[in-house]
């Protein structure tokens, strides 16, 4: 049986996590004014992603903007160590050499956050009957080396459609260029590091491969989930044991899909120190059920709810 003291303070506890939690949906419905301008540096694959968020962001602060510049991932690190950004979005995960970098110019390693599930898919157009591949065949027509196991090069859609009356010979490959984080994640994971033909048709920006594939019955090519079109079919990859995996939300969400990847934003926060009021309010934006709506709403896959609620910046 619990004490009297317990008891008698038992109502004034409820009251008071009851205040608290008034108080925090109040501060979120009627935020303090906060101005400036929020500068961003990043990943092509996130920026439709990122002025999503501004425009949601300047809705309910109108004094803050966000600009961003979409450079690639490789140009967030960069504006990092630079110091002409805060918040750096990529598709892809650091490298060590560029948290080195980072690191030897502050003293102190970024901030790394989770802020959306994606994945890189195979693509082509949308009459071709092809329904799965594994990553040992993505290999082999994408790549030189053949790192992955693949005894030969592919390079003919006879090699992959043997039994249908699938009229196009040569595979047209199309894919994103060096700066883009999606080409490099596509390299390490699905050319196991080795080295890309030289003949593969190289886009700045996804849409344009999704464009060039639907163009064009004879072509194949990666981009991001997000950027999938009635124009070309994704091609399911089989897992480690044979079995083909589509590229489903729940699939991508558990990461059960081969080639799932996660989108960050790398922070310059100094240990101890606050964010300044503008980048703090995006970061609580980006965390919010609103902000994880709009990662939906932009063609991504919103983060596991455990995966949300337990990154912080102060941890």
């Amino acid at each position: 049986m619990k004490s009297d003291s317990v008891q008698r303070w038992r109502p004034y506890r409820l009251l008071l996590a009851s205040w608290l939690c008034c108080c925090s949906a109040f501060a979120w419905a009627q935020p303090a004014p906060i101005s400036g301008t929020l500068g961003t540096v990043g990943s092509d694959t996130m920026a439709g992603l990122m002025l999503r968020w501004g425009e949601a962001l300047n809705a309910r602060y109108p004094d803050i903007t966000l600009q961003f510049q979409a450079g690639g991932s490789a140009s967030a690190p960069t504006a990092l160590v630079a110091g002409t950004t805060r918040i750096g979005p990529m598709s892809r995960a650091m490298t060590e050499r560029e948290r080195q970098q980072f690191i030897q110019r502050y003293g102190y390693p970024p901030l790394q956050l989770s802020v959306a599930r994606d994945a890189l898919v195979l693509v082509v157009h949308r009459h071709n009957p092809l329904e799965a591949l594994s990553l040992a065949q993505v290999d082999a027509i994408f790549s030189t080396t053949l790192a992955c196991g693949a005894d030969a090069p592919l390079q003919r859609w006879e090699a992959l459609l043997p039994a249908t009356d699938w009229p196009y010979g040569h595979i047209a490959l199309h894919g994103r260029t060096l700066a883009s984080g999606t080409q490099g994640l596509f390299q390490q994971r699905a050319l196991c590091g080795g080295q890309f033909r030289r003949d593969i048709s190289e886009h700045p920006g996804a849409a344009a491969v999704i464009a060039a594939v639907g163009e064009s019955p004879n072509a194949m090519g990666y981009a991001g989930y997000n950027h999938l079109t009635p124009m070309v079919r994704a091609v399911a990859l089989a897992d480690e044991q044979g079995n083909p995996v589509e590229p489903s939300v729940a699939n991508i969400q558990k990461a059960t899909y081969p080639l799932s990847r996660t989108l960050y934003l790398y922070v310059n926060l100094p240990p101890g120190e606050a964010l300044p009021a503008a980048e703090q309010a995006f970061l609580e934006l980006v965390f919010s059920a609103e902000g994880q709506q709009i990662v939906q709403a932009a063609g991504f896959v919103a983060l596991p709810d455990h995966l949300r609620s337990s990154q912080a910046l102060d941890e």
